[in-house]
């Protein structure tokens, strides 16, 4: 029986369903999910409860129906909006690499997750937005990156999405990187890093002095449409035979900017130091900086004391200052485009591409021991059981007491004092750690993600080959800083939502709904319970954590939680920190190399009203973008410096094919086993085909490969043996194959993908896991 015509109020854009939609009632689910799906920027309880009309009793119907599609997995919370799993935010980082059979535009999320399948196509609107389409909107190519806004797609047909572009993030270069080789015929060939680019043919007369197995910059010059395209080297970068040119393809292949133009240099040139204006002068407080050994900059400095107050009985004051990089980089200077531009400075093993020029990182804005250099510092006031009381913001005129290195700093407090530190032991190092010890109480209570897996670093030799990886100890003094600057976040970020000033937050959602699931079920093959629910705290997994500690898997269960974690990101919207448990949380202590941080020093400058340099009305208009270029600037950065490894470790062990390495098994997919070497910090791969006469049966449940007859297998975590049969270090790739025996197994719990030995296989390169960028 056909149905009457709904009828819609202005609020509602609910979608058609087989039921009619009664304005005010809870609409069916269908609708519900179909109006989330089309309305990104509608999708908080609040908005969905207007767009039907939902009032009093009805809306906790309403919300008990959301927490019900949520449990179900097909809602997700992302801060204080729902989304289907898989949708786009409405504001999104797109990286536009095709055309349609129309010629239209089609671009890619810059990031999405791979457990999500492959990132939806979004069709770009070139043409001109707002009334009459006369707004102006800026103009992309193929190989650009912007920042757009999404809106779902009304056709039947074709990609799910429309965007319009706010802003162009990287232009296309012209410069392409690649290797050159040499022919007998004393032809060359750019062979590209990208191995998505084509080859590009070198003229004799074009080389400029690059040899084979050079690393260059090669311009384009003519591209017909048969034949190779033709170009002209620009620049040689190295050799690939020296490792120093390894994080130049890293660089290039991510458009990392790495050289800064001549009016950024000028300004940062012609800078002048800070004066006294606005400023209380703290030049007499005792702040120290604690920081790496090798460190160039020094962005923060501490102090601590009891509090002398006996309503404070046992509490201490602690003191965090950091460089005032609001006052040397203003909005819309050179200075400002360029750091935007980066996002953050990008860390290789043999070189910094800093956020800034080093006039302002490592001089105007390094707190050099002995010199006056401005900072915005906060005193926090924590109780004796480690409570932050209250804290205050100020802008100061200060002076380092000592440059400290954190084996320094540790070594003095263990005892062992030198000529530097032996005079700062009682004034300044024991108030510091007696401090630590007070907050220490506020963050057990508070329990925090506590992960254990260990960054590895690379030592490099003078010539720029690896000497060793190393594990760093963990010292209080690491611990203690963390902490102090942690505390130091979460002030700015509740002094600034008190002040109602719009601010980029640091936020960290709790695991989505779907990873909580597959850690659920891998857990139950180890008879470790994980509680069902939406609310899982950070200290659901220490549980978890504590429990693995004796363990034969504790590592296993280590990766296996971190895995089931969400990526931490900039907004301007709170969504709290679900690893460090913490309700309120920004990036406020490293402002010399990230922008985020320069944010939140320029919104409590003008929150405070604390002199020049303040968050402008243009600025808090453009912080959604800002947030979103700064968050796709991070995972860049992070990409890099994991590529830069391991090709450093492929070129280092290039040499040594045949050889057998102590693996463990750092992830299974149903192509074959990433092997990590602990000794070396990175992995390759080992595909199943090699992998013996079975058929091998993935069981995603218990992240194995099991054979079909012989139940023999490997599991995420084993500690295997392996022979290096190929390096890439190209592509940072190595290849293995298993020299350990498999062990017994339970039978797969499931139905699963089979691999025959034998069958040619594909098998993935070599990329490490790391817990970095939750914080």
């Amino acid at each position: 029986m056909s149905q009457k015509p709904r009828s819609r109020t202005k609020d509602t854009a609910s979608p058609k369903s087989d039921e009619p939609v009664i304005h005010g009632a809870v609409p069916p689910r269908d609708v519900l999910l179909k109006f989330i799906a089309d309305n990104p920027e509608r999708a908080s309880k609040r908005e969905v409860a207007k767009a039907f009309g939902i009032k009093g009793a009805a809306r906790v119907e309403l919300k008990d129906l959301l927490r019900d599609l949520e449990d179900e997995g097909l809602l997700q919370k992302k801060r204080k909006s729902l989304v289907r799993p898989g949708a786009l935010p409405p504001v999104t980082v797109l990286d536009i690499t095709t055309r349609d059979k129309d010629g239209e535009l089609i671009g890619r999320p810059a990031e999405w997750p791979e457990e999500e399948g492959a990132a939806p196509a979004v069709l770009i609107r070139q043409s001109g937005g707002g009334k009459n389409g006369k707004r102006k909107v800026p103009t992309a190519g193929l190989n650009d990156r912007v920042v757009a806004k999404i809106f779902p797609s009304k056709s039947e047909t074709g990609p799910a999405y429309t965007a319009r572009i706010i802003k162009v993030i990287d232009k296309r270069r012209a410069a392409a990187l690649g290797v050159i080789r040499m022919f007998d015929d004393g032809s060359a060939r750019l062979m590209p890093i990208d191995r998505r680019d084509n080859e590009i043919a070198i003229d004799e007369t074009a080389l400029n002095g690059a040899k084979d197995g050079d690393l260059v910059e090669a311009d384009v010059k003519r591209s017909g449409r048969y034949g190779l395209p033709r170009g002209e080297v620009l620049t040689i970068v190295g050799s690939l035979a020296s490792e120093k040119a390894v994080s130049m393809i890293a660089i290039h292949s991510h458009g990392i900017p790495h050289i800064f133009p001549k009016d950024v240099i000028d300004e940062a040139d012609a800078a002048k130091p800070a004066t006294m204006k606005n400023r209380e002068d703290w030049r007499d407080v005792p702040l120290v900086t604690i920081d790496p050994a090798d460190a160039k900059d020094h962005d923060d400095a501490v102090f601590a004391e009891p509090d002398e107050r006996p309503e404070n009985e046992g509490g201490v004051v602690v003191t965090v200052a950091i460089a005032d990089v609001s006052w040397y980089v203003r909005h819309k200077s050179a200075l400002d485009r360029e750091a935007l531009k980066r996002g953050n400075s990008v860390y290789f093993p043999d070189r910094v591409v800093p956020m800034l020029p080093e006039r302002i990182s490592n001089d105007l804005c390094s707190l050099r021991e002995g010199e006056d250099r401005p900072a915005m510092a906060v005193r926090m006031v924590f109780s004796k059981d480690g409570r932050k009381a209250s804290h205050t913001f100020h802008r100061i005129m200060m002076k380092s007491a000592a440059k400290l290195s954190y084996q320094q700093a540790q070594a003095a407090i263990d005892g062992r004092t030198d000529e530097k530190t032996g005079p700062l032991l009682e004034p300044v190092l024991k108030p510091l750690w007696a401090a630590y010890e007070t907050m220490r109480r506020g963050r057990d209570r508070r329990q925090p993600l506590e992960l254990d897996m260990p960054e590895r670093r690379i030592l490099l030799k003078e010539d720029g080959t690896v000497d060793k990886v190393v594990v760093p100890p963990r010292l209080d003094a690491h611990k203690l800083i963390e902490e102090m600057m942690i505390q130091a976040n979460v002030a700015a970020a509740e002094t600034l939502e008190k002040k109602r000033q719009a601010l980029i937050y640091r936020t960290h959602d709790a695991p989505s709904l779907s990873k909580q699931e597959s850690l659920r079920e891998f857990l139950a093959t180890l008879s470790i319970p994980l509680a069902k629910g939406g609310n899982l705290r950070a200290n659901s997994f220490n549980g978890i954590l504590a429990k693995a500690e004796q363990s034969p898997q504790k590592d296993l269960i280590n990766e296996m939680v971190l895995r089931s974690q969400s990526q931490a990101v900039y907004s301007p919207e709170n969504g709290g920190h679900f690893g460090l448990n913490l309700m309120k949380y920004a990036h406020f202590t490293s402002p010399i190399r990230r922008y985020a941080d320069l944010i939140v020093h320029r919104a409590l400058v003008a929150a405070l009203h604390l002199g020049e340099g303040g968050l402008e009305r243009e600025e808090e208009e453009q912080l959604d973008d800002i947030a979103a270029e700064i968050s796709t600037f991070e995972r860049r950065a992070m990409a890099a410096e994991r590529e830069t490894v391991d090709r450093l470790i492929a070129h280092h062990l290039a040499g040594r094919i045949g050889e057998s390495f102590d693996g463990r098994v750092a992830g299974v997919t149903r192509s074959g086993l990433f092997i990590a070497l602990p000794e070396y910090g990175a992995d390759g791969f080992v595909p199943v085909s090699t992998l013996g006469g079975d058929y091998y049966v993935h069981d995603e449940v218990r992240q194995a490969l099991v054979g079909e007859r012989s139940n023999l297998g490997y599991q995420l975590g084993d500690n295997v043996e392996v022979q290096l049969v190929e390096a890439i270090p190209l592509a940072g790739a190595l290849r293995f194959e298993m020299l350990s025996s498999g062990r017994k197994l339970p039978a797969p719990t499931r139905s699963f993908h089979k691999s025959k030995t034998g069958r040619p296989m594909r098998g993935g390169g070599a990329g490490r896991r790391s817990g970095r960028g939750q914080r």
